[in-house]
This record gives structure tokens, sequence and C-alpha cells, in this order.
């Protein structure tokens, strides 16, 4: 018997699918803007887990430039039939305002772990979070929430439905609207599960902040009609005192035994502001079948902040602490914004290094010079070196806190003409205001073109300093609020925002020469024990 805490993956890990295929479990999670597409764990024990190579590697099956903050990759679906893994995704190319873009593919493998997978086949466009359902004659069904623009109708138009033939690798017959959704609206994430003589459709309500859920609804028929589960399978819409908050968006899975689990996304806010840092994280509930409904085993609807599982533990390596830049790939855990990395830098031009070429600003949302790393925990310190040669202050290198081109603190070296040395200097930008450098901030390091960088973040407080031996640090600027990286800053604005906080490496050249920065390490140290 092990015994879990929830999230079971921290930091930004929204809308988990979960499968097991034999003894073996596989997870797949939204990555959004964030390049590689779709991350992917496997465990053998539903508690501990350990990355996979991310499937959407390369350009041609994920074209993101240009996407927006908070488009990309939504809701992926992970399944598997007689040998062969489907996954099906959306690359949501504009969602603001009243239409939204959002074409669906679908890619295989029949080796999950190295891989290497197929190249995309094009669905649909009609909605997003897609999933694919393999009946057990053979069939095999894609669903996707319909987004309906008309201002006179709801915007969340149902579920539809349509076959899926492998054979000719498209969509055919007739496409029909399943089900409607509840009176709690925003219906959306669809899976399908065959349990007992049922069609099971398992579905996201409420929207993804404080009012989600998770809904199931049910028929004898795939085509329906569904009835709808007198009661959610799980929500906290209606206890704000829960750790665990915005819960839903969920999948199930049995073990061998037959024990049900449910995968679903939560999120932590902190301070009085709630504000959730870390972006919305993924955890686990057990499940039972119950009068023919799914109910969390412990009963009610709020899920648990541990669970137990019955089943061998299997452990894997931690990620290490520091990372040195000397493979020819850049680790699991790291992450590019919507271009592939050789679009960017290279990890073999300058042997132990990484190395970006400088391209558009921090804002931009098309060709952007930026590799970091998820926020997992809440007290937290990132430390990078870097050596670079700007020759203006168009050019610029150092260590970002990003949740999107639009919350951000980024703290860089430049040239400061006016000195005639290298400067360094802090640019804070906090949802849609105005661009906003730190007033009268400029620390000048004389010609040295290395530094170690620094950004300590204890909750929604984060501190900037700097070396220029790796040893002693100087203070750059403390006690910066940065509650500002979370979804819910967005809302408090009336926009959307659904990703997650990176600490990331960056590189800028406004001049167009593509002048570029050397990092040779990155350092991610987990201050204290989570709350």
């Amino acid at each position: 018997m092990i015994t879990a805490k929830n999230p079971i993956l921290t930091g930004f890990h929204p809308d988990p699918s979960i499968i097991r295929v034999d003894n073996d479990y596989f997870l797949a999670t939204s990555t959004f803007q964030w390049f590689p597409g779709v991350q992917l764990y496997h465990s053998r024990d539903l508690v501990n887990w350990e990355a996979l190579p991310s499937p959407l590697n390369r350009a041609s099956q994920l074209d993101m430039q240009g996407d927006p903050n908070s488009g990309g990759v939504w809701g992926p679906c992970l399944s598997y039939c007689n040998g062969t893994f489907y996954l099906i995704y959306t690359n949501t190319r504009n969602f603001h305002g009243i239409f939204k873009d959002t074409p669906n593919y679908l890619v295989t493998t029949k080796d999950i772990y190295k891989g290497e997978w197929s190249e995309p086949v094009y669905l649909n466009s009609s909605g997003f979070d897609p999933s694919l359902f393999h009946d057990d004659d053979g069939r095999k069904y894609l669903l996707n929430m319909r987004w309906d623009h008309r201002m006179e109708y709801h915007d969340f138009a149902g579920i539809l439905m349509q076959e899926y033939s492998e054979k000719d690798k498209k969509l055919v017959g007739e496409i029909r609207t399943i089900f409607k959704g509840t009176k709690i609206g925003a219906t959306e994430a669809p899976h399908i599960y065959k349990k007992n003589g049922y069609y099971y459709l398992m579905l996201a309500e409420g929207g993804t902040m404080y009012n989600h859920g998770v809904q199931l609804a049910r028929s004898k028929n795939i085509w329906g009609p569904y009835e709808a589960d007198p009661m959610p399978l799980l929500t906290t819409r209606n206890s704000p005192e829960s750790y665990l908050q915005r819960t839903g968006h969920a999948s199930y899975v049995e073990t061998p035994a037959g024990d049900g689990y449910v995968a679903y996304l939560c999120a932590r806010p902190i301070t009085e502001k709630k504000r959730s840092i870390l972006g919305r994280e993924s955890a686990i509930a057990p499940v039972i079948w119950q009068d023919g409904w799914l109910r969390l085993k412990d009963g009610g609807v709020v899920p648990p902040t541990e669970y137990t599982v019955s089943l061998p533990e299997v452990k894997y390596p931690q990620l290490p602490e520091t990372d040195i830049f000397d493979t020819d790939m850049l680790p699991h855990h790291y992450k590019t914004l919507r271009l592939p990395l050789d679009r960017m830098g290279s990890l073999t031009e300058r042997k132990g290094y990484l190395r970006l070429y400088g391209q558009e600003a921090i804002t931009s949302c098309n060709c952007q010079s930026l590799v970091g790393r998820r926020l997992q925990h809440f007290n937290t310190q990132s430390t990078t070196y870097l050596e670079f040669d700007p020759q203006t202050f168009q050019q610029m290198a150092g260590l970002a806190v990003i949740y999107d081109t639009y919350n951000f603190f980024y703290f860089y070296m430049s040239r400061d003409e006016e000195s005639g040395q290298n400067a360094l200097r802090i640019v804070v930008r906090d949802s849609l205001k105005f661009y906003n450098p730190i007033k009268n901030h400029r620390i000048l390091i004389g010609d040295s073109k290395a530094v170690w960088l620094r950004a300590e973040i204890n909750e929604t407080r984060l501190n900037f300093s700097y070396s220029l031996d790796g040893e002693k640090y100087d203070i750059a600027s403390s006690g910066l609020d940065c509650s500002n990286l979370s979804d819910e800053a967005y809302v408090d604005i009336g926009h959307e925002g659904h990703t997650g906080t990176f600490v990331a490496m960056a590189c800028q050249d406004l001049t167009g020469e593509r002048t570029h920065a050397d990092f040779r390490s990155f350092s991610y140290k987990h201050c204290e024990s989570e709350k």
C-alpha cells in the first residue's frame, strides 16, 4: 500500500489524460505555447512518475509560431489500441474574443518510450478538447466540444461525435451533437468509457476557474441520448476551504485488479488574492462504481489531498538540482517558447553550453529565443551562469521568470552606451499594463562578460541577485510582487490565461544581427517542504 500526496505532478501540468497498458500507466498533459508539445509521463504505481520524450517534437507536427498566449496545445487525449498509441490534440491558433480557431490533429506511435511519433492527421476545427474512443467492435469515434460564436446562443454548444476511419485516415459519416451539457454550462473535455453495458461520457463543466468540476452522463447507445448523473463526480466549487481548488477536467483508469482512479487538474491558490502561481497541476483520486455511477471512494465530491494505491512501489531518479549543458539534447523538463530549439539555439555549437541566438523581444509571440523549466514549488532558488558580449542596449540576455508575454520579470545583461560598460537591468510586465522597467535601476559591471544570475521565489515574492565570481551574490532587487504570474491575474482584468510559471534563460537581439549568449548551467533548488 502506497500513500501519495496531491498534486502528483506539481507546477504547470493541466488537463491530464491517463491510460493503462498492461502494468504500465501513461499520462499526458497540455503544454499550450511551450514546445515540444504535450508532456508525457510513465508510472508503474500511480504515485511515482518519470518524464518521457514529448511526442510533438517537430515543427511539422506542431507549428505554434504566432499562437497567442495560452494558445497552442489544449486538452490532449492519449489512448491505446492493438499495439498502437494514439494522441489527439488541439493547436489553438486564436481564442481571444468570440471566435476560436482550433484545428485538431492525430499522431500515433508503436513505441511511446522513444518518442518517435507520426506526422499529424488533420481531423476538424469545430471545437477543442478532442478525444478518441476505441469501441470493442473495432470502430473509432472522435469527440470534441463545439464552439458557437453567435452571441444569441451558448458558446459551449455541446459535445460533437463523428466516426474516424483508420483506413482512410479521416473522419467519416454523420456529425452529431450527443450531449448538450447540464445547467452548470461550459461543457468540454469529453471522454467515453464503456462499463457494464453503458457508454459513460466524462466531461468538464463550469469553466477552468473556481466553478470547475467533473460531470458524468451515460447511455446504452453510443449516439445517445445521454442522461446526466444527478450529482458531479468531483468539484470544489462549493468548498472554498479545500486545499485543492479549481478541480476538474478528468480521465479514468483501472488497475489490473479493477480499482478505479481519476486523474484531474487542480490548483493551489495562495494569499488573500487567490493567485495560483504554479498554474494548474495534476492530481489523482480513487473512485468506485456505485448504483451505476462513479463516486469518490471516500464519499462526497471534494477530492482528497492524499490517496492510497495497492500496487508495488517503483521509484525513479529525481531530477538533478543542476543541469550542465553538455549533451546533444535538452532534458525532458526543459521547454522552449513556440519554436523548436534548432530555430533559436544549439547545444553543439559550443560544447558544454546552451547557445541562444538573439531574436525578437521577450514580448513576441513569433520568434523568441527562450528555454526554461516549470516552477514546481512555492519556495525556490534558480541560478544560471551566462557569458555574453553585447554591443548595444538592443542586445539582451538573462534570466526570466515568466507566465507569458504579458506577465514576466526579466533580469538581463546589456550594453550601457552612456557609461561604455556592460550593465544589468530588470524589466517587469504585469498583465495588460504598459511595459514597465524598474525606474532608475541599472547595475554597471564594467567589461565583465560573465555573470551568475539568480531568482529566489518565496510564494508571491521574488528577489533577483547576481555574482561576478560565483561565490558572493549581491541583491539586484527584492520583494517584487510576482502574484501576477497566475491565471487569476488575467481574470481580474476580464481576460484569459491558462498556463503556468517558468524560470527561463533568454536572449534577444533587436538589431536583427542574432548575437548569441552562452549558458553553461541552470540550477533549480527547492528551498523548503511544501504546505
